[in-house]
């Protein structure tokens, strides 16, 4: 029995370990609603207008408490980004989204990917094949749950975006497999996807 639910908690992660698809994504999936949980576009606000260290625009490394990120940011963003929690394969809002646009850390703002850096993957994640500019992310060797694999966090605050595998298309070969809740898209139109 304790095989099983140890194989049952496991398949989460199992999902974001491989991908054989390299096709670009194309225009077809359905857009991301802009609406608040009550169904109310106009009442949805943007979860960075209670975070201070939120900018599109400053680079600078942030060092904040684990203790001031938890007031900051929604729990399901804490979870993700400061706890390393994986959202559900399939389940992230952006995960085959195809808006033309830039995708940011939703944690502070940093520009992280451009939209024609994605691509099409059956993994069930946003996945990306370069980060938009060199030092937008850092690496970090990570071996839990017994898998080798590169955690990918947000250069400027440290943020658990995701995994980096060796599998993604050309012209780098890379699959950044990211959570969609640590993301925030913006449109070239300027509305905010959150």
């Amino acid at each position: 029995m304790r095989f099983y639910l140890f194989i049952f908690l496991l398949l989460p992660f199992w999902g974001c370990q491989k991908n054989t698809t390299e096709q670009k994504a194309t225009a077809s999936a359905a857009p991301v609603a802009l609406t608040s949980q009550s169904g109310n576009a106009a009442a949805a606000q943007p979860q960075q207008n209670k975070n201070p260290y939120y900018s599109r625009t400053d680079t600078t490394k942030l060092h904040v408490s684990d203790a001031e990120w938890k007031k900051v940011l929604s729990p399901a963003l804490y979870e993700v980004a400061r706890r390393k929690g994986t959202e559900r394969a399939f389940t992230g809002k952006l995960w085959n989204y195809t808006g033309i646009g830039t995708y940011y850390c939703a944690a502070c703002g940093n520009k992280l990917f451009a939209s024609d850096a994605k691509f099409a993957s059956d993994c069930g994640w946003p996945s990306f094949f370069e980060t938009y500019r060199k030092n937008a992310v850092v690496y970090k060797e990570d071996h839990s749950y017994g898998m080798d694999r590169i955690e990918v966090l947000c250069g400027r605050c440290d943020a658990h975006l995701g995994h980096l595998f060796d599998d993604g298309p050309e012209p780098t070969g890379k699959r950044y497999c990211m959570n969609s809740v640590s993301l925030d898209f913006v449109p070239n139109t300027g509305l905010q996807v959150n």
